[in-house]
């Protein structure tokens, strides 16, 4: 096939020996098989920030500092540079975060290096070789629901101890090779200690694959495995080997209204963007 234009620099560089074929065109990237040696990998190509159309980033670049005093300060104003720095930086989140989870034994695919915009990494595939399904195409017994549930809640676990939170987890977000689940798509990965949006987003990421893997296994939607990681992680006691129980009870305060409101408000709007998700999915292979 003819090589994309972004992708046109990496062959010349010989990081690419062959653009395979697309593999999927999304919202924020696409994304391509190619041969790099004897090895088939995938190539992520980044869309620029005004093609793309993941919501709220600002909450999302919450808590992201740059070692870089002036970037800093672009960043800050919005300035030409700064918006160019912004995109860099959004970049290199999702190749950072591959790197720290990967270390942290977190099931992700394994980066390669992100150039000019473009992210190389490992190309997932199931047991037969083929690329594998995201969650939302399969289905599965109890029995392996209860399982994969486990091995997610584990490596959210382990993203939580790295101190990172996926922010947007959900079955579109994770495929199934022929070891279990693989967590995929952190551009707009946060740090759990300095977003200040960290708790809310644990909560929805848990939920969502809770009730994902619920509509197999019902008994799964009663576990709260976020609140009770998010209370050993505030008070210093998680650790990647630390056992949960899924079992947590809500202490007794006096009710805020107007957060009450705004978590209702934020769940609809997180519903709205689900059902926009699934609307988009059959666009999506990867």
């Amino acid at each position: 096939m003819k090589t994309p234009k972004r992708l046109q620099p990496l062959v010349d560089e010989g990081l690419i020996d062959e653009v395979i074929r697309p593999l999927m065109s999304g919202k924020e990237a696409d994304v391509y098989i190619v041969r790099c040696g004897n090895d088939i990998r995938c190539a992520k190509i980044y869309k620029e920030a005004q093609k793309r159309s993941f919501k709220k980033a600002v909450e999302y670049r919450e808590g992201r500092k740059s070692r870089n005093s002036r970037r800093a300060r672009a960043m800050e104003k919005g300035s030409s540079y700064g918006r160019q720095e912004q995109e860099q930086a959004w970049q290199n989140a999702e190749v950072d975060a591959l790197f720290r989870l990967a270390y942290a034994g977190v099931r992700v695919p394994k980066p390669y290096g992100c150039f000019d915009g473009v992210l190389l990494m490992e190309l997932i595939t199931d047991e037969a070789g083929y690329v594998a399904p995201r969650l939302n195409d399969v289905t599965l017994t109890a029995e392996m629901a209860i399982a994969h549930h486990a091995m997610v809640m584990k490596d959210v676990q382990r993203m939580l101890c790295a101190g990172i939170i996926h922010g947007d987890l959900s079955e579109f977000n994770v495929l199934l090779d022929d070891k279990g689940p693989v967590i995929i798509d952190l551009p707009q990965a946060v740090d759990a200690a300095a977003n200040n949006n960290a708790k809310r987003m644990l909560l929805r990421d848990v939920n969502n694959m809770t009730q994902y893997y619920g509509q197999f296994a019902p008994s799964l939607r009663a576990s709260k495995y976020a609140q009770e990681m998010w209370l050993k992680f505030e008070s210093g006691k998680l650790s990647p080997d630390a056992e949960l129980t899924g079992q947590f009870v809500e202490t007794e305060q006096s009710a805020d209204i107007d957060a009450i409101l705004a978590e209702i408000q934020a769940a609809f709007e997180e519903e709205q963007d689900r059902k926009a998700r699934i609307q988009s999915a059959t666009e999506d292979e990867y």
